[in-house]
């Protein structure tokens, strides 16, 4: 069973940086889809970003430009590297995965296609 652990998250002003990392364990994480969604309070979960088996990424439209995705594959982590942060990223920001399958091409903000999910990190941004 694949087991997902992020770390990374803290409190920024507008404008700062941070690097979330999720750590993934039980099985090698480098051929799944993962992704990283958020959820921020009273709001519903929503994808930030996905990379698939063969390397392409998917962004959000509210963090494209801001936000980088990439993975670790020797380490087996995935990080979001974060700039220019805004009150709006304000959020608990998790990682998830798509064991179902060895390889996946799909880049889904669907949170339905993912079947492993860590506990979360917070993100607070102050303007």
């Amino acid at each position: 069973q694949l087991r997902l652990v992020e770390s990374g998250g803290g409190s920024v002003q507008a404008g700062g940086s941070l690097r979330l990392s999720c750590a993934a364990s039980g099985y090698a994480s480098g051929s799944y889809c993962m992704g990283w969604f958020r959820q921020a309070p009273g709001k519903e979960r929503e994808g930030v970003a996905s990379v698939n088996s063969y390397g392409g990424k998917r962004y959000a439209d509210s963090v494209r430009g801001r936000f980088t995705l990439s993975k670790d594959t020797a380490k087996n982590t995935l990080y979001l590297e974060m700039n220019s942060l805004k009150p709006e990223d304000t959020a608990i920001y998790y990682c998830a995965a798509d064991t179902r399958w060895t390889r996946c091409s799909l880049l889904t903000f669907a949170d339905q296609n993912y079947n492993a999910w860590g506990q979360g990190t917070q993100v607070t941004v102050s303007s």
